[in-house]
């Protein structure tokens, strides 16, 4: 009997221990299998998937807040054109932005015709707001009666046109007949005892070509010492005005005055005067006249190589952007709101003129 004890007793201990190693180790593998299940890495998944959701409701409100913003169609004159129109087209895009609440499509050409088809294709987009600087001054009426028809309100800027006042808003522009009635009586300030005049115009047609145009044109009709020895369009562009005055000098015309009406068109007139050794500006042969008061234009006057520089201001977008804002709010505007210039003499310019006024 204490034999059979004892063997049981033994066989009773073998089983228990046996018992004690099997089981922790089957916890630890079922321990592990749960983590591999729970995956850390599957949890990251899950909040990657987050994630996106949040991207995609970012590009939905994105899409909501273009919803809102004012859509404006804007025709300029080419930017290339001068120092002037760079400056200009420049500040319309800082201001018609889309982080200033705008949705802006920007059409160029120098050519009316293109203006207007480019005007009506904006018609038909549903801007809100067409803005308009025009190539030329007629041919508007019937686009603008569309867009007028369509709710869209029009804002000329820069450039006046010949339509009914009560298809356009507001206008923001120089009076640029005051620029020329300016100019023209600081020429005949000068007191010359002859003025035999090369006139180098714009685009014809343009409001800055028959503004400056015309008070010279009165000037000469009004007095026999004052003479047009040509008067020819260079399209505000330097080459041909250059070939303009090349062909005076080559005739053997004489002249005193060279009145051109944009300051590139002046430079490359005084191309033409350098190539044949005239002299000009202060103490020259022949006395020289700009418009549009870019920088380099305003160191000729400093250096006196040039005599006199009107001015004409492209910033225009912040008094347009005040228009729109108002009009948003149910306010009228002016019709015609002219922006403050002037005109320089090489006798009294400063640094600080070219500092302050200079494009």
């Amino acid at each position: 009997m204490k034999k059979l004890l004892a063997l049981l007793l033994v066989c009773a201990m073998i089983f228990g221990l046996a018992a004690c190693a099997g089981t922790p180790a089957t916890t630890t593998d079922d321990t592990t299998t749960t983590t591999d299940t729970t995956d850390t890495t599957d949890t990251t998944d899950t909040t990657d998937d987050t994630a996106d959701t949040t991207d995609d409701t970012a590009d939905t409100t994105d899409d909501t807040t273009s919803g809102d913003l004012i859509k404006v169609g804007i025709i300029n004159n080419d930017p290339n054109e001068s120092g002037y129109r760079t400056a200009n087209d420049a500040d319309l895009k800082r201001v018609f932005c889309e982080e200033n609440g705008y949705d802006a499509s920007f059409f160029y050409s120098l050519k009316n015709d293109e203006q207007i088809a480019a005007a009506q294709k904006f018609v038909q987009d549903e801007v809100d707001y067409l803005l308009l600087s025009a190539a030329g001054t007629s041919g508007w009426d019937s686009v603008l009666m569309d867009a007028q028809a369509a709710g869209i309100q029009v804002i000329l800027f820069d450039r006046t046109i010949e339509a009914d006042e009560s298809l356009y808003v507001s206008s923001v522009v120089s009076d640029v007949p005051l620029q020329g009635e300016r100019a023209v009586q600081w020429l005949a300030d000068q007191g010359l005892d002859e003025y035999n005049i090369i006139h180098i115009q714009g685009v014809m047609g343009s409001s800055a070509q028959v503004g400056r145009t015309g008070a010279l044109d009165e000037m000469v009709a009004a007095n026999d010492n004052w003479n047009l020895v040509t008067q020819q369009t260079a399209e505000w562009n330097a080459e041909t005005a250059q070939q303009i005055v090349q062909s005076v000098i080559d005739s053997g015309k004489e002249f005193n005055v060279i009145y051109a009406e944009n300051d590139d068109m002046a430079r490359g007139a005084v191309a033409a005067l350098d190539k044949a050794n005239i002299s000009h500006g202060v103490d020259g042969d022949v006395i020289i006249m700009g418009f549009d008061c870019n920088k380099w234009a305003l160191e000729e006057l400093l250096a006196g190589n040039w005599n006199y520089d009107g001015q004409a201001n492209p910033f225009q977008a912040d008094a347009i952007n005040e228009i729109i804002q108002g009009l948003e709010n149910g306010e009228q505007p002016d019709k015609v709101i002219y922006l403050d210039e002037t005109g320089f003499d090489a006798a009294t310019i400063t640094q600080e003129d070219i500092d302050t006024y200079g494009i």
